[in-house]
């Protein structure tokens, strides 16, 4: 069954047309993941489908069955209540009619009423009426539903009554994406749901996808997630979607084949105008040394088969692409060593909190480690230890004495928002303004976006921005907080092919699983304020603490 048709949709914001002719159809069932540059148009297409957006032109159906949940990059939530009411309150008159016995429950615990026989009659009435038509909206069904999609995706029911402002980024995604599964929703529209999450919450997202009932259509930049979840892949690029049957690692091969058969195609078509036009030539040459009737024929009946013929674009090989290259240099064999390090943190109620107990770790030149736990276990806090940007409460920091770090942070907090990317620039290094502006296209920034300021990036351009910096800090030993967290899918694999060149030391903390896969040979394991390491890569240490390795 289709459940969304696209006709040759297109929309623009001003004079930039962001989708260009788009024609897609949406089975039921079908798990999607939409992949394509930042500022492809992936959010506007799924904004599009959902209805809150009109395209310029075209037409989008949407079968009558389909009940559409979408759920945006930042999802809108009531700070005020709390994680049950929000969930419950995507089924608006649902809440209505939940309030509605609320408040005659109240009325009928009144004393004073049970003296009015007939007004407790009337009360008792509306109550019966009120109960009726929230059996009619299925509101014991929808309770069942937002408690199952909350568990299901790894929210305790101790979490039920915590205020929404009190969340986290992460889990106010997962709020959202449970109100959507509380009204029943069959097609899910996903914006980059799992920004935000721990390993933890990708993987309850994970299992709620691959498992869904229904349609799914999910924007997102995190491979693994792909791999796992989706059995179709649609890429914007150009303005225009291409779909692919299979996982991302499916559409990665498929794609570079479907490139090297349309450069083959273009090149033996390119081969053969050039034959007909060769011709044409000779027939034309021919009819005017000897005004021949039935050359001038030939030369224009090979003109209109040339007019005729369907032109196969040029394919782009190789798309422009950061210019990344951190060269970093030996310096010394022991990198960090960490002993007995503690850190507490006072509370508000005046006792102590503390977040890093009795941490050894001791990490090598050449070494590519991978800092993961859940979040708020303490790794940016452990990460700030390092730089010297906390003082620890206990314990010993040693840092080679050749080693100079490099930090790249999670919140940009290494960027003044009110300075231009080229005074950024000159910070680091100083150089010629016309320098900066060189360098700053290697990272895709065009010339007229360098005198901009760090407050008007998008959180893609302020990771390039980072990124940038870092290179020039002429750093031995990386310190990197989730720096995927904003960068597309080529940008990752520039910084992976930089990172697998650098000559250096690299401690990183992420939760893209296939970043990590890519980059670290040693993963340590933060929780409850200890370290735990395993050697190897995420998938060998996911394999042992699912207990598929024995050790």
């Amino acid at each position: 069954m289709i459940v969304v048709n696209l006709d040759h949709v297109t929309h623009s914001y001003g004079v930039q047309v962001v989708l260009d002719g788009i024609s897609w159809e949406i089975h039921s069932g079908q798990k999607i993941g939409l992949v394509g540059p930042n500022g492809a148009g992936k959010s506007t297409l799924l904004r599009i489908i959902a209805g809150l957006i009109k395209p310029d032109a075209g037409s989008v159906y949407r079968h009558k069955e389909a009940r559409i949940g979408y759920l945006a990059q930042e999802p809108e939530l009531d700070p005020t209540r709390t994680v049950w009411e929000e969930t419950l309150s995507a089924a608006t008159e649902l809440t209505r009619v939940e309030g509605e016995l609320r408040r005659l429950e109240q009325r009928m615990a009144d004393p004073a009423l049970a003296e009015d026989e007939a007004a407790l009659q009337r009360v008792m009435a509306a109550y019966d009426r009120a109960q009726a038509e929230y059996e009619r909206l299925d509101g014991y069904a929808q309770q069942s539903r937002a408690h199952e999609a909350l568990c299901n995706l790894g929210l305790p029911e101790s979490a039920f009554d915590q205020p929404v402002h009190t969340l986290s980024g992460g889990q106010k995604k997962l709020v959202g994406l449970a109100k959507l599964l509380s009204v029943g929703a069959n097609l899910l529209l996903l914006d980059e749901p799992d920004n935000h999450l721990d390993l933890d919450g990708k993987a309850y997202l994970e299992r709620l996808v691959a498992g869904f009932d229904g349609t799914v259509v999910i924007v997102s930049h995190d491979r693994y997630l792909l791999d796992q979840t989706v059995n179709t892949i649609g890429e914007i690029e150009d303005r225009h979607l291409t779909t692919y049957t299979g996982n991302y690692s499916a559409y990665a091969v498929e794609k570079e084949l479907r490139l090297l058969r349309q450069q083959q195609m273009y090149a033996a078509q390119q081969k053969e105008i050039a034959r007909i036009e060769a011709a044409i030539s000779r027939f034309e040459y021919w009819a005017s040394i000897v005004v021949n009737e039935r050359h001038a024929r030939q030369a224009r009946s090979r003109r209109k088969m040339l007019d005729r013929m369907e032109r196969i674009d040029k394919p782009i090989m190789e798309r422009r692409k950061m210019d990344l290259e951190l060269g970093g240099w030996r310096g010394s064999t022991k990198v960090l060593e960490i002993t007995d390090l503690d850190k507490v943190f006072p509370t508000d109620a005046g006792d102590e909190q503390p977040v890093l107990l009795g941490l050894n770790l001791l990490v090598w030149h050449g070494e590519r480690v991978g800092l993961l736990g859940p979040n708020g276990a303490g790794k940016s806090v452990l990460l700030r230890c390092i730089l010297g940007e906390e003082t620890p409460t206990g314990g010993d920091i040693k840092i080679g004495p050749s080693v100079r770090v490099g930090y790249y942070a999670q919140q940009h907090e290494t960027l003044d928002p009110a300075k231009t990317l080229v005074e950024e620039i000159r910070d680091v290094r100083p150089m010629y303004e016309d320098a900066a502006v060189s360098l700053l296209g290697k990272y895709l920034f065009p010339y007229q976006m360098a005198r901009k300021r760090v407050c008007e990036l998008s959180g893609g351009e302020r990771s390039r921005l980072q990124l940038a910096k870092l290179v020039l800090s002429d750093a031995n030993f990386l310190l990197l907080d989730e720096p995927t967290n904003n960068l597309d899918i080529p940008s990752c694999e520039v910084l992976e092919h930089a990172l697998d060149e650098f000559e250096g030391t690299v401690l990183v903390v992420s939760h893209d699983r296939y970043f990590l896969d890519r980059i670290v040979d040693r993963i340590v394991v933060l929780d409850q304020g200890e370290l735990t390491e395993y050697p190897g890569d995420y998938t060998y240490y996911r394999e042992r603490v699912t207990g598929r390795v024995a050790g």
